[in-house]
């Protein structure tokens, strides 16, 4: 059964996140030195370890794409090719330019928005297969403009999954690489002899992804360190006790750690909602998962008010937020932490896993206090640019040469003093 407790029990006695466990943070190490150290021959060791096979090689041909993408119900690719004609038009939005701007003579200032060169994507293949995570992590990136976009994803054969090659197709993947786990994040981390080096990794993984992607991070870019998949529901007496119970557990079937909260002002709602829980788990075929799910990491949090409904979600910062109100519109406004929140009694979570088309790669863990969904922005880059005439640079002088003295940087004020007539008597420029 899922914990209930009320406002006040929830407020004395939450609970602190811990980080990795070393032995997992010294595990992960290991595996990314020897991928350094030994390339290939060091991803197929680990294949061999983890995956129960030993691949020759790990590229999946574009013959094999191809005749993967015939195999699949043509009704499942014509929905794959909605959901990313939905998840193109929301991504599009996005697009930034860059500016320029002459506030003054002589002067111009400006920024470039450049797309990255190559970017990995991590698609989860393990205890289930996601074609969804290579249209929202794949599309943002081709609309971005990057040149190459490869994917690794986890198998236990050394065969794709066939809906993720199909996947691939459609959003325009350069290339796919059946490699997993912290080996993979390594390889596009540092390159090998058969997987180049990229510059940035988004997706989501295992424990040990999420583990690796912090270790890489400074010699590539990430998206975010991925945790568990979560939901919190904001309810009154109004809502529908089914439906809110059959959306937490959309969540607890990720995975035996995933959080589903519901904070609600009713009592009865609650009660409804734990009974309705116990009903619908006996249906799901990952029910085992899932009832650990709620029995360790879910709960029901009774408040007052609505107030304390939203004080309460503000300080998990859900990955996913349900407000399951009338008049939802009315109470976007309270919401300041959310990785993305899903509006009305019609509008459940997995609605936007799919095909309404805003990502589903979401900040997790809280994080979502100050981090974002994926967007277009994670694939590209800015560069700021700067011209100043003599004239221009006459003009600022004394002002730069004052600030870089205050500051002790003598060679940065030369630098200026140089270029100009401006000198400070106790000074030498020249």
């Amino acid at each position: 059964m899922i914990k209930i407790q009320s406002y006040n029990d929830y407020k004395t006695s939450r609970e602190i996140k811990h980080p990795a466990s070393s032995a997992m943070t010294t595990a992960v190490a290991e595996i990314i030195a020897d991928v350094i150290k030994r390339g290939d021959k060091a991803l197929r060791d680990c294949t061999e370890k983890f995956d129960g096979y030993r691949p020759e090689n790990f590229e999946i041909p574009k013959e094999t794409i191809d005749a993967a993408y015939k195999t699949i119900d043509p009704e499942f690719v014509l929905i794959m090719q909605r959901a990313a004609k939905n998840i193109e038009e929301y991504h599009r939005q996005q697009i930034r330019e860059g500016f320029e701007i002459s506030p003054r003579e002589g002067v111009i200032l400006g920024q470039r928005i450049i797309p990255l060169e190559r970017v990995g994507l991590y698609i989860p293949g393990g205890t289930a297969a996601y074609p969804s995570s290579v249209l929202m992590n794949a599309i943002p990136a081709k609309l971005a403009g990057v040149k190459e976009i490869i994917i690794v994803t986890p198998t236990k054969t050394g065969e794709v999954n066939p809906g993720i090659l199909a996947a691939a197709k459609i959003a325009g993947v350069d290339r796919i690489f059946a490699l997993g786990g912290a080996q993979a994040v390594a390889a596009l981390a540092y390159g090998t002899e058969s997987i180049p080096r990229v510059d940035k990794i988004t997706g989501p993984g295992n424990a040990y992804v999420a583990e690796a992607k912090r270790q890489v991070f400074g010699i590539v870019g990430i998206d975010m360190i991925a945790g568990p998949s979560d939901i919190l529901v904001i309810a009154d007496e109004k809502a529908d006790p089914t439906f809110v119970a059959a959306d937490m557990l959309s969540q607890c079937e990720h995975g035996n750690d995933s959080p589903a909260v519901l904070v609600t002002t009713s009592a009865d709602l609650a009660k409804e909602v734990s009974a309705k829980l116990e009903v619908q788990l006996e249906t799901l075929p990952r029910k085992d998962m899932a009832r650990e799910a709620v029995e360790n990491h879910g709960k029901i949090i009774i408040t007052e008010t609505l107030e304390q409904a939203f004080e309460i979600s503000n300080e998990l910062a859900p990955e996913h937020l349900e407000i399951f109100l009338e008049e939802p519109l009315k109470y976007l406004d309270k919401v300041k932490n959310a990785g993305s929140v899903f509006l009305g009694k019609h509008t459940p979570e997995a609605l936007c896993d799919y095909f309404a088309g805003p990502n589903h790669t979401l900040p997790t863990d809280g994080t979502a206090r100050f981090s974002s969904p994926l967007t277009v922005d994670d694939f590209v880059k800015k560069s700021s640019y700067t011209y100043y005439s003599k004239a221009a640079l006459d003009i600022a002088a004394k002002d730069v040469i004052r600030f870089a003295e205050e500051e002790g940087l003598m060679a940065h004020a030369r630098s200026v003093a140089l270029r100009t007539a401006q000198k400070l008597e106790d000074r030498v420029y020249e």
